[in-house]
């Protein structure tokens, strides 16, 4: 069973086992939910597939558990995704229903309501491990978002690896305030919980407020939010009692995981993963944890660099390379896209995960960036943004830096950082040849206001792009 914690066996008499799920002002206990999810079990099954408007709410909490117990794939809709791409995702994926809250624009689905003070306690018979169980569209950056396909068998791999690396367990609490249509959110913080069995507590919003009156011992977010609380020092100090803080979703800045630090007394894990391919690497809890790295391989999960030919990769900790995996992680493919699934594996099984890294003798991997924004080739030299993007971050006058590859006819392409701060640009142009070789000091510097960012607070490069 994919939410362990959930088995109606497990629950003897009704016993109220404390809480479960608290989001907003609800609080759930381990009994409610297995009796309201199965209430929603009842309701939704033999459906094919059903949509879920992923509010932060224990309704749409409840709505995907029922639905995983059922057998029925959840399609999580983002609550803030536009009418064209919220359209896409519902016709592409053929849902049949909403379940729970309804957008404004249904789209002529029926609306099946989640009650959360129903019961029932009738055992649902097992779905199949192999079926799919979430069906989470990617941010549709190189055309319209593709439907990937995780099965229940996948979903539990990736969180008994994790629970193993963090030394997860039932008895903690775990805190974040991220969207629950992500794998970072919805995969490893709601239903890791329901799996592992811990306390979830969703703190609406990912505040330093909110983290810090929370008083879990297990805590996700991504850079922003840790940005942030480093920038509230007694947001930061209330975590020190806390046993765990992870990071992910995108690279943590080194200056940031160095004021977490200071002022937590906890080196943050830093972990890697795909929607396709689930989280495979993280340090551990009773590990190295390096700033600047996102550790080894979960249990079974293999990892790979390759060139531009296909060819092996020296693990020295400077040669870049296309990182692929391989492991019981992966997905089954993309809904209705057959091509776009044969692109994305070799013959033998490999993931491309379209991500370009280093790794060290000890295994040890370094998240360079996407292959296709983060991977400059200028001057005959192949340069990750990511390196550049740290050093700068190293300058006093840096706030925020995002660093491209903006064509050249010279150089093929030269390096262009975009910085938020109040360094002179060629200051910072000085400081990065003096901190890393020569030619990868930016060609030019712009400041700006501000970067483009997503929800999950990764830069958006592909928009930095345009302003060549």
């Amino acid at each position: 069973m994919l939410l362990t914690s959930l088995d109606p066996a497990a629950i003897t008499g009704g016993r109220d086992l404390g809480d479960a799920v608290r989001i907003g002002d609800v609080t759930l206990s381990r009994s409610d939910v297995v009796g309201a999810a199965t209430s929603v079990a009842e309701r939704v099954g033999g459906a094919d597939r059903i949509a879920v408007l992923a509010t932060p709410t224990a309704s749409t909490a409840l709505a995907v558990a029922g639905c995983l117990i059922a057998g029925v794939p959840v399609v999580p809709v983002p609550a803030d995704v536009g009418q064209a791409e919220r359209r896409h995702i519902l016709t592409d994926s053929g849902a049949q229903a909403w379940l729970g809250p309804v957008p404004d624009e249904p789209e002529g689905l029926a609306h099946i309501p989640v009650r959360t003070h129903a019961r029932s306690w009738h055992r649902q018979p097992e779905p199949s491990p192999h079926d799919t169980a979430l069906i989470i569209y990617t941010s549709g950056t190189t055309g319209p978002p593709k439907g990937v396909q995780l099965s229940g068998q996948a979903l539990a791999a990736d969180l008994d690896a994790l629970a193993e690396a963090w030394q997860w367990s039932a008895e903690d609490t775990l805190v974040h305030g991220l969207p629950l249509f992500h794998v970072h959110g919805l995969v490893l913080g709601l239903l890791g919980s329901l799996r592992v069995g811990n306390r979830f507590l969703h703190t609406g919003k990912p505040t330093p407020e909110a983290y810090a009156a929370a008083k879990g011992t297990l805590y996700f977010g991504v850079p922003t939010v840790w940005s942030r609380v480093v920038a509230d020092p007694a947001a930061a100090e209330a975590l020190r009692p806390a046993r765990l803080l992870v990071s992910g979703s995108a690279g943590l800045p080194v200056p940031v995981f160095d004021q977490l630090v200071g002022l937590t007394g906890h080196p943050p894990v830093e972990r890697y993963g795909t929607t396709e391919s689930l989280i495979t690497l993280s340090t551990r809890a009773d590990g190295e944890r390096r700033p600047g790295w996102v550790g080894l391989p979960l249990a079974g999960i293999e990892t790979r660099l390759v060139d531009d030919g296909g060819g092996p990769v020296p693990r020295d900790a400077e040669t870049i390379g296309r990182l692929q995996v391989r492991g019981p992680t992966l997905f089954d493919g993309y809904l209705n896209r057959p091509d776009a699934t044969a692109e994305a594996f070799d013959t033998d099984g490999w993931y491309r995960t379209g991500d370009v890294a280093v790794i060290d003798s000890a295994g040890m991997h370094r998240i360079v960036g996407r292959e296709s924004v983060d991977l400059i080739k200028s001057g005959g030299y192949r340069v990750g943004a990511g390196e550049i993007e740290t050093a700068l971050l190293g300058h006093p006058g840096v706030a925020e830096a995002a660093v491209v590859g903006l064509p050249d006819e010279d150089l093929g392409q030269r390096i262009v950082a975009f910085v938020v701060g109040d360094a002179a640009p060629q200051e910072l142009i000085d400081y990065v040849a003096q901190q890393l070789s020569v030619h990868k000091r930016p060609r030019e510097v712009r400041v700006v206001n501000g970067l483009p960012r997503n929800a999950m607070g990764k830069v958006l490069k592909k928009e930095l792009l345009t302003r060549g």
